[in-house]
């Protein structure tokens, strides 16, 4: 793992850098880190759900931050996401799945091209129906299970960690709102983002366009 200095001093000077907070998302983290939680905050939230945090989070967690400075509009708090004007806290089963199902997907998923499409010929009340129950299929809560939800890009756009299941570990981009499905965040060879991944590119991106000279380790 990234020494966790590493990671708050990059931070730190990003923001000593990019003080008119011009890169994307800046606006909303401000490169500011939520004060850590503790080992027993951490372990009190995987006994409630019935689950084991990826190492690489936990440690941000305990080390870095609850959240804070981080990829697009920032890295949610534990048992937060976007709400409507703030973020708030998610209730499994309410748009976040069952944390302890395994995640359901091994590869990019989306639904068949003609279920996403409204029915040409319908009348306006069987349109709507047809996409009732499309919205109903494709943000059910089973969709997501497994995963908690780790930062948002604005518009709906979500990135989920997932907790349970083969696929532990990695970093998947939410994109229904715009009828995208679901897809993991990938390196050129196919290998997987884990979070400690996903992280470090969001900081080696901000210092190469602000020219912070960090090596890391």
């Amino acid at each position: 793992m990234i020494p966790h200095d590493f990671m708050s001093n990059a931070v730190a000077a990003l923001a000593e850098r990019d003080r008119t907070l011009e890169h994307f998302g800046a606006q909303g983290h401000q490169y500011r880190l939520n004060a850590p939680l503790s080992e027993s905050e951490v372990t009190a939230f995987e006994q409630r759900y019935g689950i084991r945090l990826p190492e690489d989070y936990r440690n941000f967690l305990l080390r870095i931050g609850n959240g804070g400075a981080g990829p697009y509009y920032g890295v949610f708090r534990l048992g937060e996401m976007d709400g409507s004007v703030d973020d708030e806290p998610w209730n499994e089963g309410e748009f976040v799945g069952i944390l302890r199902e395994p995640w359901p997907h091994r590869s990019a998923w989306n639904l068949p091209r003609e279920e996403l499409m409204a029915p040409a010929e319908a009348a306006d009340d069987g349109i709507d129906a047809a996409m009732e129950q499309l919205d109903r299929k494709y943000w059910a809560e089973a969709v997501v299970a497994g995963a908690l939800p780790i930062c948002h890009h604005g518009c709906a756009l979500r990135d989920w960690l997932v907790v349970t299941g083969p696929e532990t570990g990695q970093i998947w981009y939410d994109g229904r709102v715009d009828r995208e499905g679901l897809r993991p965040y990938v390196r050129a060879d196919g290998s997987r983002l884990t979070f400690e991944d996903w992280y470090l590119e969001w900081l080696n991106d901000a210092m190469r366009k602000f020219g912070v000279k960090f090596q890391v380790p």
